[in-house]
C-alpha cells in the first residue's frame, strides 16, 4: 500500500505533467529552451525577495518571472545586443543577485538545496489544488492562444497581417510561463523546470503527426516520466525531483531507437521551419 506522501506527490506531479507539455513544444518550436532556463533561474531571486519582504512565495516567484519577461522584452526592442546575450545576462544575474541576498540573510535558515531541486514528496492537499487549479488556468489560456501562437511560431510577419497580434500572444505565453515555473518551483526546483518541459515536448515531437497531437503526447509523455521517476525513487531511495528527470530522458533516448516506421513528423511538428527565433 502505498503511503499517502506518496499519492499526493503522484497527483501533483501528473497535473503538473499535464499542465507543461503543451508549454514545452512552444518552447521547442519557438527555440526558448534558454529563455526557459533564465526564467527558472530567475526563480532563486524571487525566494530571496520573499523572504526579504515577507512576501507570498509563489506570488514572489511569479513576479520576478514576469519581470524578467518584460524586461526582456524591451531590451530585445532596442536591439542593443542579440536575444542569446540578454538571456545570458539576466539568466546568470537574477541567479546570482539571488544566491547573494540569500547569503546576507544570515537570520534566516534556507533550504537552499529544496529549492533548486524541489521537494515533491512534502507537497500539502493545499499545493496539489494549486497544482491543478493553476494548471487549468493555463491550459484554457493555452487553448485560448493557440491559433495566435501557432500562426506567430510558423510565420511572425504573416499572423501580424492576419491581425492575430503576435506580440501580445507571446507576451502572454511568457506569462504563462512565469505562471508554471512559480508553480513548479516546489516540485521540481528551480534547476530541473527547464528539463520538465523540454524533454517530454523533445520526445513527443518525433512521434506527433499535427502540433495539436504533439502537445498531447507531450503532456502523456510527462505523465509517464512523472510516474516513472517517482516509482524509481521509491525503489531505489533516490530524489524524487531528479528521478523525474532521469525517466523523462530515458523516454527520450528509447524515441530515438528506430521502430520501423515512424508517424509523420515532418513540417507539420516543426513549426519553426520557416518562423522566428
Amino acid at each position: 500500500m502505498l503511503d499517502d506522501f506518496f499519492i499526493r506527490a503522484l497527483v501533483a506531479g501528473i497535473g503538473l505533467a499535464i499542465t507543461v507539455g503543451p508549454l514545452g513544444c512552444f518552447v521547442i518550436w519557438r527555440r526558448m529552451a534558454y529563455f526557459g532556463d533564465t526564467m527558472a533561474h530567475s526563480a532563486l531571486l524571487g525566494v530571496a525577495l520573499s523572504l526579504l519582504f515577507d512576501l507570498n512565495l509563489m506570488l514572489s516567484v511569479f513576479l520576478v518571472a514576469a519581470g524578467v519577461s518584460l524586461l526582456l522584452l524591451l531590451l530585445h526592442r532596442r536591439g542593443a545586443l542579440s536575444t542569446d546575450a540578454l538571456l545570458g545576462i539576466l539568466s546568470h544575474s537574477t541567479l546570482s543577485i539571488g544566491l547573494v541576498l540569500v547569503a546576507f540573510m544570515s537570520w534566516v535558515r534556507i533550504d537552499l538545496i529544496g529549492f533548486l531541486f524541489g521537494d515533491i514528496l512534502a507537497v500539502s492537499r493545499a499545493d496539489i489544488d494549486l497544482v491543478w487549479g493553476g494548471g487549468i488556468l493555463v491550459l484554457f489560456a493555452i487553448i485560448y492562444l493557440w491559433r495566435p501562437l501557432l500562426a506567430s511560431t510558423v510565420n511572425h510577419e504573416l499572423a501580424e497581417a492576419e491581425g492575430l497580434q503576435p506580440q501580445r500572444a507571446r507576451l502572454f505565453f511568457m506569462l504563462l510561463m512565469a505562471l508554471v515555473i512559480a508553480i513548479a518551483m516546489k516540485i521540481v526546483g528551480i534547476l530541473l523546470i527547464t528539463s520538465l518541459l523540454i524533454i517530454p515536448a523533445a520526445t513527443a515531437r518525433r512521434f506527433a503527426s499535427s502540433p495539436e497531437i504533439m502537445a498531447v503526447l507531450a503532456s502523456l509523455i510527462g505523465v509517464l516520466a512523472v510516474t516513472g521517476g517517482l516509482f524509481g525513487s521509491l525503489h531505489f531511495d533516490t530524489p524524487s525531483g531528479p528521478s523525474i528527470v532521469v525517466a523523462a530522458l530515458g523516454l527520450f533516448v528509447l524515441s530515438l531507437i528506430p521502430f520501423g516506421r515512424r508517424a509523420a513528423g515532418g513540417a507539420m511538428t516543426h513549426p519553426t521551419s520557416g518562423g522566428q527565433h
